[in-house]
């Protein structure tokens, strides 16, 4: 019978529901980190991504909306990491536009929702869904600590590629300057959420199983963009999977 957990070992729960499937694994991850991909693949990457973390500050909306006025913590967290998507400073998205415009596509490509595939449009799904209809505790386990969390550790494997090999500047990278430190804050407040207000068994287990299926949901996402815009340029064979130490159950899934 499963018990009530205490925060350390909640903590280390959380973090093995995550372990094993960081779209670090992803074929289009290894391949941007070890400098294979054009700037054509990223700017599909940027036109896709838009989609994706765009609407981030909507999700966190509609989880504020609903988490208990008595939660004031966590409110005040999600209001500023919406202001910060938005309008601190510069708008999140109009670094990831800057980016895109100089692998050599345009804003108007970028915005345009016609140019996501079919699984991103299912990834931005499954956000919203989370963020409306789930517990908002559990919401903020599957969309923070599951999926935000992950982003400085994928992003600090690019972005010295992104210098070193396609020598974009500072200003062209500052997007992910950015996330490597603001959602490495992002992510620690949302485990001190989780771990505070997930207080019973049935409430811990939802936020074990959604930040699982989070993490599993960003591997699909990234592995699809190889197979819809780098496999025919780049072959598996050609990437180094070993280091990744995919375990079998997720490997159907990368070479899918």
């Amino acid at each position: 019978m499963q018990k009530l957990m205490n925060h350390v070992e909640f903590r280390t729960a959380l973090e093995n529901a995550i372990k094993g499937k960081s779209a670090n694994k992803a074929p289009f991850s290894i391949a941007w980190a070890s400098g294979k991909l054009s700037r054509a693949h990223l700017a599909s990457w940027a036109e896709n991504h838009y989609h994706y973390v765009g609407p981030f500050a909507d999700y966190l909306g509609y989880i504020y909306a609903r988490m208990p006025e008595q939660y004031q913590e966590a409110k005040d967290f999600l209001l500023a990491n919406m202001y910060e998507e938005e309008i601190g400073g510069d708008r999140h998205t109009d670094l990831l536009i800057r980016f895109a415009e100089a692998c050599g596509t345009t804003a108007a490509r970028v915005k345009d929702p016609d140019n996501m595939t079919a699984t991103t449009r299912g990834l931005q799904s499954w956000c919203y869904s989370v963020a409306m209809r789930e517990d908002p505790i559990v919401a903020v386990a599957g969309l923070v600590v599951g999926l935000e969390s992950q982003v400085p550790s994928i992003y600090r494997k690019q972005t010295p590629t992104l210098r070193e090999k396609y020598k974009f500047t500072d200003e062209e990278v500052e997007f992910f300057d950015l996330h490597i430190v603001s959602d490495e804050i992002h992510g620690e407040r949302g485990y001190q959420i989780v771990l505070e207000h997930a207080n019973t068994v049935e409430l811990q287990q939802r936020c074990l199983k959604i930040c699982e299926i989070g993490a599993q949901m960003r591997l699909l996402y990234t592995t699809a963009l190889y197979h819809d815009y780098v496999a025919q340029d780049i072959p598996l064979s050609e990437l180094d999977m070993a280091e990744t130490r995919v375990p079998a159950e997720e490997r159907a899934l990368l070479q899918a």
